[in-house]
């Protein structure tokens, strides 16, 4: 259908919400045009988009075709499985709760139960509760940290991890069989709370994810001896984290928690930010400013939905700075690798193609393996549940570049709670030898080599833009780049097409991990460069990592490595 079919179905069903046809009739052409061309895709990560009427908004509709495939889906994985029922939680984004209460009516529909928190919470302890609770999936309802204006749903299967690439395939094929959003059946939420297939949860979920949480915590002694004269400034930046981290932070020990008022209150406008995600040193500024006032020890903030963490310390110059998610990644692997005594042989570490070699090097120091996956934190989730079913190795640290941590595995997701407690304790032990995070990192920084990494991101919009990124993608496979300066290329690891080919001479090796649109560069000295388009918005992104025996070293080598890479794509957008 075009645009001008969806919208005269939807127009004409007689049974559309009152308030959505409200918001149909005042939309302009233009409008329409963008909320009715196609589907809202649901892809391997579920779902996210504008909210608002239409085939390719996020609405009542579109939320119950993608919980008719879920219910599809769990009904095709045998006897009995459905009726383990669904965990559901939701962030403080418009339509969230709206959201997560019409999964469980359409879900009812086919005797399965939902559990659905009363509240917000974050995402770590949606994944928490799926395993708590031992449900078969869980959903969570979240844009994380998109502007005001999105939201999105997110599914979980029943070990609490996001679907890998072969379950999250036959969700999507189901999810693609609804033909129509508007007729998909649902029960009344009084019946669903008559009959039990819709149960309230909260406390206790909490709790049980609480008393997990204790264990992050390394060294009690650290924080005992260093708690009256450590002060912490936390921002859930109008999100769900600020009890739970709260919670956490008093069970290890820590007294002095100053919340950042202004930005203490759930709010889906998110007012005080340019955008809510910790990554920006703008959503710092009002932590910044309290933490001067006050002298603070450590700074942090979690996005909306409480999976990424963001920390600002103290810098050489005196100023607060925001850690980048590779820095903090290698500081809290130094910190717990040299505070285990004995470390399991089979140990492994887990990070992305695109995150920093520093935490590999740091891993190697003490002996434990490094394991790469694919960029998305559900590839670590997926590895450690691998390693639980065949005893091949033990987890000890996940980490993405894009601030996502994972510390101990009772969550198989992204974890800013338990990142927040080890990021604390970390300052504070650092704090007892008179040094900041940053005097910590350039310690690893003249141990290790001096890791420097960089993230350029493309925006391309339409289906003009879409063609510019196939061909960007294209070129570089074809036509690998040869030398940039002092660096030369080495490899080509081309993740489409699950190859390793060595430039010198041309041998090839498989890449034994899933497919995807992906083209990394290993050049000499440690260096790399890799391509990607986003997997949720009009982008291509280019990430930049180099290694340098002196700092200088490094900032040239970063330098001439993103010149290069970007004068060549300039180039071909022309």
């Amino acid at each position: 259908m075009d645009w001008k079919s969806h919208y005269q179905r939807w127009k004409d069903f007689v049974e559309l919400d009152g308030q959505v046809s409200k918001q149909l009739i005042a939309m302009r052409e233009n409008d329409l045009t963008e909320a009715f061309h196609g589907y809202l895709t649901f892809g391997t990560g579920g779902m996210r988009g504008i909210l608002g009427p239409g085939t390719n908004r996020m609405n009542i509709y579109t939320v119950r075709k993608a919980a008719k495939g879920l219910a599809l889906y769990l009904e095709s994985q045998g006897e009995g499985f459905k009726y383990r029922g669904v965990a559901v939680a939701y962030d403080s984004r418009y339509m969230s709760k709206e959201f997560a209460v019409e999964t469980a009516r359409v879900l009812g529909v086919h005797g399965i139960p939902t559990y659905i928190f009363s509240s917000l919470r974050p995402t770590p302890e949606l994944s928490f509760a799926v395993r708590h609770l031992g449900t078969a999936a869980g959903v969570m309802i979240t844009a994380s940290h998109n502007p005001p204006e999105y939201n999105g749903y997110k599914v979980y299967n029943e070990v609490g991890g996001q679907l890998p690439p072969v379950q999250a395939d036959q969700v999507i094929q189901q999810v693609n069989s609804v033909e129509d959003e508007l007729t998909i059946n649902v029960m009344d939420q009084r019946d669903l709370e008559d009959r039990e297939l819709l149960k309230w949860i909260d406390t206790k979920v909490d709790e049980a994810y609480l008393e997990n949480l204790e264990d992050v915590v390394v060294d009690r002694k650290v924080i005992e001896e260093q708690t009256n004269d450590f002060t912490i400034v936390f921002t859930p930046l109008h999100g769900t984290a600020n009890q739970l981290v709260k919670a956490g932070l008093s069970r290890a020990g820590f007294h002095h928690i100053h919340i950042v008022q202004e930005q203490a209150e759930a709010d889906p406008e998110f007012p005080t930010v340019a955008s809510p995600n910790p990554e920006e040193h703008q959503a710092f500024e009002l932590a910044i400013e309290q933490g001067e006032k006050i002298e603070a020890d450590i700074l942090v903030g979690t996005d909306p939905d409480a999976d990424r963490l963001g920390v600002a310390a103290i810098n050489a110059e005196g100023k607060y700075q925001v850690l980048s998610g590779n820095q903090l990644g290698a500081l809290m692997l130094d910190y717990l690798l040299s505070h285990q005594e004995n470390l399991p042989e089979n140990a492994v570490m887990l990070k992305t193609i695109v995150t920093s070699e520093l935490g590999k090097a740091v891993a190697e120091h003490y002996d434990v393996e490094t394991m790469n996956v694919l960029t998305g934190f559900k590839f670590i989730g997926e590895k450690i549940e691998e390693f639980h079913q065949n005893g091949s190795h033990e987890f000890i640290f996940g980490y993405e570049e894009s601030y996502g941590y994972l510390i101990k595995d009772f969550a198989r997701d992204k974890d800013a709670v338990q990142a927040t407690v080890l990021a604390a304790e970390m300052a504070a032990y650092f704090k007892a030898s008179g040094k900041t995070l940053f005097d910590a990192l350039e310690d690893l920084y003249e141990h290790h080599g001096y890791y420097l990494e960089d993230l350029h991101s493309m925006k391309l919009e339409g289906l003009e833009g879409a063609k510019q990124i196939d061909e960007i993608m294209e070129s570089f496979r074809q036509q690998p780049l040869q030398a940039v300066r002092d660096l030369s290329v080495l490899a080509v690891e081309d993740y489409k097409n699950g190859t390793r080919t060595e430039l010198d001479s041309e041998k090839q090796v498989s890449i034994h991990l899933p497919k995807a649109n992906v083209v990394k560069y290993i050049l000499s000295e440690d260096c790399w460069c890799c391509l990607r388009p986003s997997g949720t918005e009009p982008k291509i992104k280019f990430y930049f990592g180099v290694k340098g025996a002196t700092r200088q070293e490094a900032e040239a080598r970063l330098e001439q490595l993103k010149n290069a890479v970007l004068e060549r794509v300039t180039v071909l957008k022309k």
